[in-house]
């Protein structure tokens, strides 16, 4: 990627390696893709984003302007290796929680969606916001099964929220078992109805009672296929980048969000010119920035 040099127009990502100190946040990729129901490359997904962040700018236009390079302090802490299975979910705990003892914020580059059962669980996150058109409560262990296996494991489910549920992507099952559970739905056609405000103060509060942390879960196939033609599981109608965009700038302004994955992109099945990917880089960007607008607001 051959990109104009400018001093006065920096660019997003190329952040330095995590060492001693703290960090306002961290970059972990966890390139996990080995029990995705679907076939998918999501492995080659955590520097295919990075790539894609050196496209933009970390600057918010406000105003006043903000660098986001300026603001936080940002470290990358590289990618497990072969964060698959037993033992590198163990890893992925283990490196999750160490960040989080450096870091407010941490974000983990997914990988397909099995990611967020160890990275909620080593962020030690108390409430789950999910931003997915699926449910994840399939039984077994895959990209499918997340949240039923964080809820098997002692997550509370009334603590757990997921937005952008959608028709046609889903069993009557799972949603009865998402019922059962006294999980928050809030469905794909209630998102738009009542607007991204309502829906993520809603969210907040259900996800946040009785304190402790939350996890944030930016599952990019919620995105109408159009958008996100690199998510195995897209479908058109989904939600358009910009309200994806919305919703996770707004969640990750909420002081008690310390932790959020980005997951289920494939970056070798994407469209030529890298739309998902590049979204998938907003995202972390969005992260950043609902950060910042946290910490000038404290």
């Amino acid at each position: 990627m051959r990109l104009p040099r400018d001093p006065l127009w920096p660019r997003a990502g190329a952040w330095p390696p995590i060492d001693e100190g703290g960090w306002d946040a961290a970059i972990l990729g966890v390139p996990a893709f080995r029990t995705s129901l679907s076939p998918t490359g999501a492995h080659a997904t955590p520097g295919a984003v990075r790539e894609a962040l050196r496209r933009y700018s970390p600057t918010l236009v406000g105003p006043p302007a903000i660098d986001l390079g300026e603001a936080l302090r940002i470290a990358d802490a590289g990618d497990i290796d072969e964060p698959d299975g037993q033992a590198g979910e163990a890893s992925v705990r283990a490196a999750i929680g160490a960040l989080r003892q450096r870091a407010d914020l941490v974000i983990a580059l997914g990988g397909d969606n099995s990611i967020t059962y160890a990275v909620t669980q080593g962020a030690e996150a108390d409430g789950l916001i999910t931003i997915d058109a699926h449910f994840d409560l399939r039984d077994g262990v895959s990209n499918g099964s997340p949240v039923r296996r964080l809820v098997e494991d002692g997550l509370d489910a009334q603590r757990v929220v997921q937005l952008g549920i959608a028709d046609f992507a889903n069993s009557a099952a799972y949603a009865q078992r998402a019922a059962d559970l006294g999980i928050t739905v809030v469905t794909l056609d209630d998102l738009r109805r009542r607007g991204a405000d309502d829906v993520v103060a809603e969210a907040l509060e259900v996800a946040g009672t009785g304190g402790g942390s939350i996890h944030l879960d930016i599952d990019v196939d919620v995105c109408d296929r159009s958008v996100a033609p690199g998510c195995p599981a897209s479908v058109p109608g989904g939600l358009a980048a910009w309200e994806l965009r919305a919703l996770v700038r707004a969640i990750a302004a909420d002081a008690r969000v310390h932790s959020a994955d980005i997951a289920e992109v494939d970056a070798t099945a994407d469209a030529p010119d890298g739309r998902t990917v590049r979204l998938a880089a907003l995202c972390v960007l969005e992260l950043l920035a609902g950060k910042a607008t946290k910490e000038r607001t404290a």
